[in-house]
């Protein structure tokens, strides 16, 4: 009996890795080819009677009204030419991540057929934090200057923001601004549907980026990855039994959604907490609810985030 059980039990196993194999396998056949384009090295490389070759090139990145000197001053300012330097310092071999956005794409590729795949532009711009990546059809925009590593000298940012410089946030960044191209914003402003809609985005990345740690793919340090999985509980209950999770009070944006340098429970606990933990929250019910439920990434996209809540028989790790 003892070894009918395990011979079964080995079957099994062997089937699901022969399952998962054939999915790798066949996202590895598609075929997808990433242009890059530096347009931030062909700024500061070209001479400057031929800015209007890159213009011609480059209407997007030159709006019109603005004159010609704008520009030129900018290819002989110091200081963006030490930025400049910098960035070719750090990527100068830009073939790694060219690689890992072909991982990437055919990723999307596979679990969107219809998504087209972009030109890449790099570039270096004003250290918008905000628009670090910009996702726009056919384009994809990457502002290099901030991705440099988040101890940077020029980086004159709170800790909680420039932990997310580095590199390696590159990917998990344009899994977040593709998500916002293939879904509808988000028009509920109670508590629960902030936290399923980045719930969701987090999930997108768990299925685009699987061989990324959940730190990388939510900013966190492994340190608050863990302060939250220890946590989970306790905060569950706080959001419970303040009756939160339905609330309107857009105040709760700042001390739950938004990017901060630590949550705000109005408790102790605030100063050891990260920032966003009712993202975390969010991601951890989106998680239950396609453990619990046969349903695909595109129709659990759609749903309406209290039904998603009511059937992801969520419960928090004590």
């Amino acid at each position: 009996m003892r070894k009918t059980f395990f011979l079964i039990l080995l079957i099994v196993l062997s089937v699901s890795c022969d399952k998962k194999s054939k999915v790798e396998k066949e996202i590895e056949t598609i075929p997808v080819q990433i242009k890059v384009e530096r347009f931030d090295k062909l700024f500061f490389e070209t001479p400057l009677k031929d800015l209007h070759k890159l213009k011609v090139a480059f209407p997007y990145f030159f709006p019109a009204g603005n004159e010609d000197s704008i520009w030129l001053n900018k290819m002989q300012n110091p200081l963006w030419r030490e930025l400049y330097s910098e960035v070719e310092k750090k990527y100068s071999n830009f073939e790694p991540v060219q690689k890992e956005l072909e991982t990437l794409f055919k990723q999307i590729k596979y679990n969107f057929p219809e998504t087209k795949t972009p030109k890449v532009v790099t570039v270096i711009s004003e250290m918008d934090y905000n628009n670090k990546v910009i996702f726009a059809d056919s384009l994809l925009i990457i502002s290099l200057e901030l991705y440099l590593g988040k101890e940077h000298r020029f980086y004159q940012f709170p800790k909680y923001l420039k932990q997310n410089f580095e590199q390696k946030q590159m990917m998990p960044d344009i899994v977040s601004s593709f998500y916002y191209q293939i879904t509808n914003p988000n028009t509920e402003k109670n508590l629960l549907s902030q936290m399923i809609f980045f719930g969701k985005q987090l999930y997108f990345k768990d299925v685009l980026i699987p061989n990324y740690d959940d730190a990388s793919k939510i900013g966190y340090m492994p340190e608050q990855i863990q302060w939250c999985k220890e946590n989970e509980s306790y905060m569950w209950r706080y959001f419970i039994e303040k009756q939160l999770l339905y609330s309107d009070d857009q105040k709760l944006n700042n001390r739950f959604i938004n990017p901060a340098p630590f949550s705000k429970f109005y408790l102790e606990i605030d100063n050891e907490s990260p920032g966003r933990v009712g993202v975390w929250l969010g991601w951890q019910i989106v998680r239950s609810y396609m453990k619990n439920n046969d349903a695909s990434l595109q129709n659990m996209l759609k749903m309406n985030p209290k039904e998603l809540f009511e059937k992801s028989k969520y419960k928090p790790k004590k």
